[in-house]
Order: structure tokens, then C-alpha cells, then sequence
């Protein structure tokens, strides 16, 4: 860990990525302490104020502070993102592994389902889960783990073909050592580089799909702050001010930025072969 870590910061965009990371991951931590006003406090005889010492980065169409809600869109973005790759990598882990050691038909069934969630486009997916349930985060989350889930499972089942015939693990089977024991103990730490490598890609991904379901209604929901919700608020009003979209953008674009310069510097870190070919 201490030489994958020296090689990110060591490239020019490994370190500019893990700047942007760190600062991203701040903000979204420290959100409710350091927002210099409530997120959700309106006071329109301020709508549209633009930046000065009491609002920085001056106010939306409610009088709302704006950077007190992009602090807040980060602490959602991050959540969503987390949450979301949590759920994907467990069940695509888990499916992957089992895939890897069923039967041929068994196994073929898994194969499928991932190519089945693999064709529907997420926002397909998003306008059928929202018809059925409605919009929410909870929802977002689902829809955004479902998609991601295929791609975790192919790269878990790679990896686990790649180590199953090992004679480590073949002389555990021997002892006598259960399942449980053989995929907690074995399995998963020799395949977990691959896909926290895979997860750290994903996070961008994720950051713009719940930004741009919620631009178009069907992701986080008013009052709570979502970068997507604040750049539609932002394009509705942008003859008012211009202010809301081109800050919000700017967070959005660096933040996705910043996790792929990182995830990119992660993934040459532990693969050598793919710095020397880029």
C-alpha cells in the first residue's frame, strides 16, 4: 500500500487527482460544520445575490446559500457513491465468485443476467424503477448498483478462475476448510486489488449518473442538495444569474475529474504494464 500510494502521488496527475479526492472528501465530511449558513434557509429578498463576504459564492433563485448547498451536494454525491458501489461490489463479488465454481449451466444462467443488466442503459432502467416506485435516493442507489453490479462480477470471476486451480487453496479443500472459510480467507484478499481498483474508476460514473437523474427529476429529491438538482434549478433562472450553473458545473467537473485522475493513477499503480503503455 505505502509503494501503490508513493507511485499516485508521484505522477503530476496522480497528486492533482488526490488533491481534488481529499478535498472533495472533506467537504462532503465536514458539510454540516463548515457551511456557513443551512442549505434549506430561504430568504428571497436575497434571490439571486451575487458574491460577497456574507454568500461567497452568492445565492439561487430562494435566496439560498449556494455554497452552504454545494457543501451538501458533495456529502450526497459521496453517499450515493459509496452506498451504491457498496451494494454492486458485494453482489457482484458474491455472483462472480459463484459463478466461477458452479457448473457450466449454472454458471451460464449468471453470465446472462449480467449481459441482461449489462444491455438496458441506466436511465432506461431509471425510468422504469421510478414508474413503478417513484423517485427517491434510495431509489438512485439501487438503480446505479444494478447497473455497476455486472462489471464487479466479471472481474470477480476472472480473478477467482485465475486462482481456484492455486495449491494453497486446493490443500485447504483437502484439510477440510469450508466455503465460508475459503472465500473470506483466500479468495477475496487475492482478488480485492482488482476491484477496489474497479470501485475507485466507478466513482465518477456514479457522481455523474446521480447528478444527471436528478437534473432531470428522477434522482434526489427537493429541498436536498444534489448537484444535478442545483444545476437544473440554476438553468431554470439562468438569465436571473448565471452564477448557480457555471459553480455547480465547475464542483461537478473537478470532482468527477479528480476521482478519474485518481482512479487512473491507482489503476497504473497496480498494473505496471498499463503507466508503460500510456
Amino acid at each position: 500500500m505505502r509503494s501503490i500510494f508513493r507511485h499516485v502521488a508521484g505522477s503530476g496527475t496522480g497528486l492533482l487527482g488526490l488533491v481534488l479526492v481529499v478535498a472533495i472528501v472533506f467537504a462532503a465530511v465536514t458539510a454540516p460544520w463548515i457551511s456557513p449558513y443551512d442549505p434549506d434557509r430561504l430568504d428571497v429578498l436575497h434571490r439571486f445575490a451575487g458574491m460577497s463576504g456574507a454568500h461567497w459564492l452568492g445565492t439561487d433563485h430562494l435566496g439560498r446559500d449556494l455554497l452552504s448547498r454545494l457543501l451538501h451536494g458533495a456529502s450526497v454525491a459521496m453517499a450515493v457513491s459509496l452506498l451504491a458501489i457498496a451494494v454492486a461490489l458485494s453482489v457482484g463479488t458474491v455472483l462472480g465468485a459463484l459463478a466461477a465454481y458452479l457448473p457450466s449451466g449454472q454458471e451460464r444462467v449468471i453470465l446472462v443476467l449480467f449481459d441482461i443488466i449489462s444491455s438496458f442503459p441506466s436511465l432506461v432502467l431509471a425510468l422504469v424503477v421510478v414508474a413503478v416506485f417513484g423517485p427517491s435516493t434510495v431509489n438512485v442507489i439501487l438503480i446505479v448498483a444494478v447497473t455497476l453490479m455486472p462489471q464487479f462480477g466479471r472481474v470477480a470471476r476472472a480473478q477467482v478462475l485465475s486462482v481456484k486451480s492455486a495449491p494453497f487453496l486446493e490443500a485447504e479443500i483437502l484439510l477440510g476448510a469450508g466455503w465460508a472459510r475459503i472465500f473470506l480467507r483466500h479468495l477475496l484478499p487475492n482478488i480485492a486489488g482488482p476491484l477496489i481498483v474497479l470501485a475507485s474508476v466507478e466513482v465518477p460514473v456514479v457522481i455523474t449518473v446521480e447528478a444527471g437523474l436528478s437534473f432531470i427529476g428522477l434522482g434526489v429529491r427537493p429541498p436536498l442538495a444534489s448537484w444535478g438538482t442545483l444545476i437544473y434549478d440554476g438553468y431554470s433562472y439562468l438569465s436571473d444569474s448565471p452564477l448557480p450553473v457555471v459553480a455547480s458545473c465547475i464542483t461537478l467537473s473537478l470532482a468527477t475529474l479528480g476521482f478519474t485522475l485518481f482512479g487512473e493513477a491507482l489503476r497504473d499503480a497496480v498494473d505496471p504494464k498499463r503507466s508503460s503503455v500510456r
